[in-house]
């Protein structure tokens, strides 16, 4: 588990994630054209729990859909 701290509408936050979500956030974004606090702040902006969870969410779909843009509605 590693936290790591991302600025969200300018305002700092926290989040714990395992490394390998890590890696594959950071995958998602380049495939994006985005950075990864750039999608971290698309997806805050569409979660309704937990940020970290939120996250693991979006990688989970990404993968399952075999894309790395995490789908084309960027929701995951």
């Amino acid at each position: 588990m590693r936290k790591r701290s991302v600025l969200i509408a300018g305002h700092p936050t926290s989040v714990s994630l395992e490394e390998e979500f890590w890696d594959a956030l950071k995958g998602i974004a380049q495939a994006r054209g985005r950075s990864v606090n750039a999608l971290i702040e698309e997806i805050d902006g569409t979660r309704t729990g937990n940020l970290s969870s939120a996250i693991r969410v979006f990688v989970l779909n990404a993968v399952r859909s075999g894309r790395e843009d995490g789908g084309a509605d960027g929701a995951g």
